[in-house]
């Protein structure tokens, strides 16, 4: 049952937010030129374009064959559908709001006894149940379990069934790509979507949806932020035939409603109030200890993530070797999670990073990483860099912050600001500065005078 009301929760439905910007489409035609790891696929969902279109406007016979530095031209989009106003879910049921600090996963999954209830996997070598995919991948992305759970139910029926139709038993989310088998994968790749479009659609980068057919549709300004993201979504997961009644009152609202009850029961708003601060916070290490600012704002958590990190590498290691050198606490709190290479500071103090500022640093090393549980003060030891957790090439530490669930950009309205340094971008992702009375400290992806820092 949807949570008894409380003095910060509004339950008007749908999210009573203004109509969106949605940037005007491109009228005239560009010119591309191809580059590695390129594919005319991607191409086109980058310029709003449908493939046949760019096809036939370049005369290639082949969709599946470029060459690197082949010359395109793109045309301008041309929708040939209308996507919904129709709000689907609050964003409060997409990110891992405050509404879900009670939500009982195991509880609810283990009533449904479907199955997903009786499943595992091996994850990084080590087994884990149907419950501790769904738990890990909401709290990796910051994503609600309860529309994870909602779109694996309508994708492929594994919350409420036994036995699901048998193409979906290895591809849960009906996402058909090999490199993509089993539970995890899938999920992590359908949260990775769901960020996509939630921030995409916050930061007004969309003007068009382009649905796994090709069909171009122009998006509707009435929609929030989190029906923005499960109409995204499912655009990756169904062509025009299908895709607007996915959309609709009777596709993904309707699953939500089955298991959930009505979304807009769970409206918390807002998520992030107007007049919002950061607490004061200092910078991640010890003092008179030499570290270096290796990476400007970018993706939090994945791809689909806003630029909602800062990355700092310490002195003594590199090539993904342990780092001796410690970790610190930015501010007081508690450890509010611990494991898989991640450690997330609580800095309201209730251990729920639901609620409230928290700290994600990720690449923290096994070995001396602080516990779930701990009550920290600014300064204390975290752990040490790695390379565990993630994708990183080198050892080094990636910090970033969330307020109430939602990812908070570096160099936004509410600048990461550690020790007075106010983090720059330049509008290239990891590429930026840091700025204190007249000092700049420049990111490089290596150790230079130029990205010197300390406390």
């Amino acid at each position: 049952m949807p949570p008894a009301p409380s003095p910060n929760v509004s339950f008007s439905a749908p999210t009573p937010d203004l109509p969106h910007v949605v940037p005007t489409l491109r009228a005239n035609s560009v010119n591309y030129v191809v580059e590695a790891g390129d594919s005319l696929a991607v191409i086109a969902r980058r310029y709003g374009v449908d493939v046949t279109t760019i096809a036939n406007t370049n005369q290639i016979s082949n969709p599946d064959l470029l060459k690197i530095g082949q010359a395109l031209v793109i045309p301008p989009p041309s929708p040939t559908l209308k996507a919904p106003d129709f709000k689907i879910i609050p964003d409060s049921e997409l990110v891992l709001s405050p509404l879900t600090k009670g939500f009982d996963l195991a509880g609810f999954i283990h009533s449904k006894n479907g199955y997903l209830d009786g499943y595992s996997e091996k994850v990084d070598n080590d087994l884990m149940t149907g419950v501790e995919i769904v738990d890990r991948v909401s709290r990796e992305h910051s994503v609600n379990p309860r529309i994870l759970l909602t779109v694996l139910e309508f994708q492929g029926g594994w919350v409420m069934s036994k036995n699901p139709p048998s193409q979906y038993i290895d591809y849960p989310m009906g996402f058909f790509d090999r490199s993509r088998q089993g539970l995890y994968k899938q999920l992590f790749w359908a949260a990775n979507m769901l960020d996509q479009g939630f921030y995409g659609w916050q930061q007004e980068q969309f003007g068009d949806w382009i649905l796994v057919d090709g069909t171009v549709t122009l998006v509707s300004p009435a929609v929030n932020s989190g029906t923005a993201a499960v109409q995204y979504l499912m655009g990756l997961l169904r062509g025009q035939d299908t895709w607007l009644n996915s959309v609709s009152q009777n596709g993904v609202y309707a699953a939500y409603n089955n298991l959930f009850g009505n979304p807009f029961n769970y409206t918390f708003w807002p998520i992030v109030p107007d007049g919002l601060s950061q607490p004061t916070l200092q910078l991640p290490f010890e003092n008179n200890v030499q570290w270096y600012f290796t990476g400007g704002p970018h993706m939090g958590w994945d791809t689909g993530s806003p630029w909602a990190a800062l990355d700092f590498a310490p002195e003594d290691a590199s090539n993904c070797n342990l780092s001796a050198t410690w970790e610190t606490a930015v501010a007081d709190g508690v450890i509010a999670r611990s494991g898989n290479g991640s450690v997330v500071l609580d800095l309201d103090g209730d251990g729920y990073e639901q609620t409230g500022w928290t700290i994600l640093y990720l690449h923290v090393s096994n070995q001396d990483r602080i516990a779930a549980g701990t009550k920290v003060h600014a300064g204390d030891h975290i752990g040490h860099a790695s390379c565990e957790g993630g994708y990183a090439p080198e050892t080094h530490l990636h910090i970033a912050r969330r307020y109430n669930g939602m990812w908070i950009l570096a160099d936004g309205p509410i600048p990461f600001v550690m020790d007075g340094w106010v983090p720059e971008s330049t509008g290239v992702e990891y590429d930026g500065n840091l700025k204190k009375n007249g000092q700049v400290v420049e990111a490089w992806n290596s150790r230079k005078d130029e990205n010197k820092i300390q406390r």
